[in-house]
C-alpha cells in the first residue's frame, strides 16, 4: 500500500523508507516524529504534581450494568479502573506513548517487530508481579475469546514470544502497518493466574483482579459502583501518573433517565455532571445554587476531533442499499430548524467524519490528497472531485419544501413513486418503511419532526425507545434500520478505522461498522492511512477517506459542540493549563478548603436557598391523589345531575 511518493511504491519498500533499518531503544514511541518528553521527565506539563490525594467524586450514568468484564461481547459492562497497558498516552501529542507497565521499548526502522521490557516493580493488586506470561496470555485470550474488535486491531501480529520474565517480543506480518507497535502497547494486560481458574467468556459480577490505581469497592448491580483508590498502587510515582488519580473514591450512580440525574445533581447527591442537552443547559439550572456560585456551571473548551454523530442507515437492509435513497432521506432532516428551536443555536453542523480537526476534508481535493484519489477516479462518485460535500440546509422555517422536492426527485430516480400517499417501489411494490431505534426518550423530540417530513414524502417512518440492554444486543447483531451513533475519532487515526468502515467488519458482530459499508476503495484508503510515514501523508489519506465516505451517504450527519458543558459543586480544583480533552477529571482533585467553606454556607442557609430535591414527597403525592379523587367525585355528581 502506498505511503509516500512515488505512490506506486511497494509496502515493504515504503516501510523501509519510513524509518531505515536502525534499531531504536527508548522510554517512549511516537506515531510520527519524536516524542515530546525526553527520558527522565518528571511529569507531564499540564498536571499539578502537588495535587493532594483524598475526597470523593460522585457522578451519574444512564442505564444499568451487569458485568465487570468489558472485554467480551456479552452483558452490559462497567469499567473498573483496574486494567492497565504497557504504554500510555498524554494530552500534549496526537499519538506518542510512554512507558507504564513497560519501562523500555525497542523497535527497528521498519517497525516489523517491537520488544517491551517490563518494570520489575509492576504488581497486581494481590502482590504478584506482572510478567511476560501475563502479556502473552492477554494477547492470546483477547484475540480468541474477546470482542471481535481485538481480532481486527491485532490481525497484523504474526507472533508473540516471551524472551524472559521481563522481555516480550511482538512480530508483525504487515510491514506497512506502522501503528502496530503502539497498538500492542495499548493492549489491556490481564492477570493469567487469576483468569486461569475462571471462565473468561462469561459475564461476571466478581470484581476482577487488576493492577491499576483503582479497584472495585462497594457496588449494587444496576444501581451504583464505587472505585477505591489503591493506597499501595505500584505505579503511583511514575512520571506518567504524577498528578493523576487524585480521588480516594469514585462513585457512579445509575439513573433511568437524564431528568433524574439532573435532580440528583441539584439536590447535592451527585458532585458533577457533563450536560449533553442544550435545552437542559439553557433552562434546567436556574437555581439559587448556580446563581450564587456554589454549583459551578462552566463551558470548558476542547481541541479534540469530534468525529461523526449521525443517523446511521443500515445498508444491510434492502431499502437502504441504493445511495440515492440514502441521499434523499438526508433532505428530510431540517437541522437549521432543530438547532434554532430545540438546541438554542448551540451546535455546529457536522460535515465530516473527522470534524473539528485538520483531518476533515474541505474544499476540493488537491495536492497529495488529489493524487491519492486519482487512483480511484473510476470507482468513486464523480462529485468526489467536483463538489465539496455539504449536508442539506434549510431556511429554518420548519417547512423544507425545496428540500423535499429534491428528495422526491432522487427517490423517483431510484424507482420509487407515491401511490395513495405511500411511497412504493415501482418494481417490487414494497413500501418504504423503517424505524429509528432510540435508547433515550430525550431524542424523540429530535426524531419526530424528521418523521413528519418523511411522512410528507410518503415514507412510513417511526421511532421506538428500547431499554439499554436490548439496545446493546441489537447493535451487536446489527438488528436495526436506523439509530443515532457517535464515531469518536483520535488525532492520529489508524487501525480502528478497519473496525469502523472495512468490508471485513461489515458482517462481524460487535464491530463498529454499523452502516454495513462494503467498499474496496474504502478498504484501500484505510490501509493507506495506516501505512502513512509522516503526519502530512496521514492527513492526506484521512481526508481522502473522509471524502469517499461522505459521498457514499451512509449516514445523515447531526451536529457537534466545541466545548464541554460541565456542572460541579464548588469543592474541586483542576490544573490551570487547559488540556485538549476539555474536562479530564483524572487531573482534578478534592479541595478540602473549598469543601469546608461550601458546607458552612449550606449549613447556614435559609430553607429556600438550600439545595433542593425537586422530587415531590409522599405527603405531596397523597394530597395530589386526594385532590384528584375529589375532583373525580365532583364530576360524577355533575354528570348524574345532568342525566336526571
Amino acid at each position: 500500500m502506498l505511503v509516500s511518493a512515488p505512490l506506486w511504491a511497494s509496502a515493504a519498500a515504503a516501510a523501509v523508507a519510513c524509518g531505515g533499518d536502525q534499531v531504536q531503544s527508548a522510554h517512549a514511541i511516537a506515531m510520527h516524529g519524536e516524542p515530546k518528553y525526553a527520558e527522565g521527565f518528571p511529569h507531564f506539563d499540564y498536571v499539578n504534581p502537588d495535587a493532594p490525594k483524598g475526597g470523593t467524586l460522585r457522578r451519574g450514568a444512564l442505564g444499568t450494568f451487569d458485568s465487570f468484564n468489558p472485554f467480551i461481547p456479552k452483558g452490559n459492562p462497567v469499567s473498573t479502573g483496574a486494567v492497565e497497558s504497557l504504554l500510555v498516552g498524554n494530552e500534549d501529542e496526537p499519538l506518542s506513548l510512554y512507558g507504564l507497565i513497560a519501562e523500555r521499548i525497542e523497535w527497528p526502522g521498519d517497525r516489523s517487530w517491537v520488544v517491551f521490557t517490563l518494570r520489575d516493580i509492576a504488581r497486581w493488586h494481590d502482590g504478584v508481579p506482572v510478567t511476560t506470561d501475563d502479556v502473552v496470555w492477554s494477547f492470546e485470550t483477547l484475540t480468541t475469546k474477546g470482542s471481535p474488535q481485538f481480532r481486527f486491531i491485532y490481525r497484523g501480529v504474526s507472533a508473540v514470544e516471551k524472551l524472559d520474565e521481563r522481555r516480550v517480543r511482538f512480530s508483525f506480518s504487515d510491514a506497512s502497518n506502522r501503528e502496530l507497535p503502539l497498538l500492542v502497547g495499548q493492549m489491556p494486560i490481564l492477570p493469567k493466574h487469576y483468569w486461569e481458574t475462571r471462565d473468561f467468556e462469561k459475564t461476571t459480577l466478581e470484581p476482577p483482579l487488576g493492577s491499576g490505581p483503582y479497584r472495585v469497592g462497594r457496588f449494587e448491580a444496576g444501581r451504583f459502583v464505587e472505585l477505591e483508590r489503591v493506597e499501595d498502587y505500584w505505579g503511583r510515582d511514575l512520571p506518567v501518573n504524577v498528578g493523576h488519580n487524585n480521588f480516594d473514591l469514585l462513585r457512579t450512580d445509575y439513573f433511568r433517565d437524564d431528568t433524574a440525574s439532573r435532580l440528583a445533581l441539584k439536590s447535592g447527591d451527585l458532585d458533577l455532571r457533563l450536560e449533553n442537552q442544550a435545552k437542559a443547559w439553557a433552562l434546567d439550572y436556574d437555581v439559587p445554587a448556580v446563581a450564587k456560585g456554589w454549583l459551578r456551571k462552566e463551558r470548558v473548551e476542547h481541541r479534540l476531533p469530534t468525529g461523526m454523530q449521525a443517523f446511521v442507515l443500515n445498508t444491510r437492509r434492502e431499502i437502504f442499499k441504493d445511495p440515492k435513497v440514502r441521499e434523499a432521506l438526508a433532505y428530510a432532516f431540517d437541522y437549521e430548524w432543530t438547532n434554532r428551536n430545540l438546541f438554542f443555536g448551540e451546535y455546529t453542523r457536522t460535515a465530516s467524519y473527522f470534524s473539528n480537526s485538520e483531518l476533515a476534508s474541505r474544499g476540493l481535493p488537491q495536492g497529495l490528497e488529489l493524487e491519492i484519489l486519482e487512483r480511484y477516479r473510476s470507482r468513486v462518485p464523480p462529485r468526489v472531485f467536483t463538489d465539496e460535500y455539504r449536508p442539506p440546509s434549510t431556511d429554518a422555517s420548519g417547512w423544507p419544501r425545496d428540500n423535499l422536492r429534491t428528495a422526491f426527485r432522487l427517490l423517483a430516480e431510484a424507482g420509487w413513486e407515491v401511490v395513495d400517499d405511500r411511497l412504493i417501489h415501482t418494481e417490487t411494490g414494497r413500501p418504504l418503511s423503517f424505524q429509528f431505534m432510540l435508547v433515550s426518550p430525550d431524542f424523540e423530540r429530535v426524531v419526530l419532526p424528521m418523521i413528519r417530513n418523511l411522512k410528507r414524502l410518503g415514507i412510513d417512518a417511526s421511532a421506538r425507545v428500547v431499554d439499554s440492554s436490548q439496545y446493546i444486543n441489537r447493535l451487536r447483531s446489527f438488528d436495526y434500520d436506523s439509530f443515532v451513533f457517535v464515531w469518536g475519532q483520535a488525532e492520529s487515526p489508524g487501525n480502528e478505522q478497519r473496525v469502523f468502515w472495512s468490508s471485513a467488519a461489515a458482517d462481524q458482530p460487535d464491530s463498529r461498522n454499523f452502516a454495513g459499508i462494503r467498499d474496496p476503495v474504502v478498504d484501500e484508503l484505510i490501509e493507506g492511512m495506516i501505512a502513512a510515514c509522516t503526519r502530512e501523508e496521514l492527513v492526506a489519506w484521512t481526508r481522502a477517506l473522509d471524502r469517499v465516505l461522505l459521498w457514499g451517504f451512509y449516514v445523515i450527519p447531526n451536529w457537534y459542540l466545541r466545548s464541554d458543558r460541565v456542572l460541579y459543586w464548588d469543592k474541586y480544583a483542576r490544573p490551570e493549563m487547559p488540556v485538549k480533552s476539555g474536562v479530564n477529571t483524572s487531573l482534578w482533585w478534592y479541595d478540602a478548603g473549598r469543601a469546608a467553606a461550601l458546607e458552612r454556607v449550606i449549613d447556614n442557609l435559609e430553607p429556600d436557598d438550600a439545595p433542593q430535591d425537586d422530587t415531590p414527597g409522599w405527603g405531596t403525592i397523597i394530597i395530589w391523589l386526594l385532590a384528584g379523587l375529589a375532583a373525580a367525585i365532583l364530576l360524577m355528581r355533575r354528570a348524574m345531575r345532568a342525566k336526571t
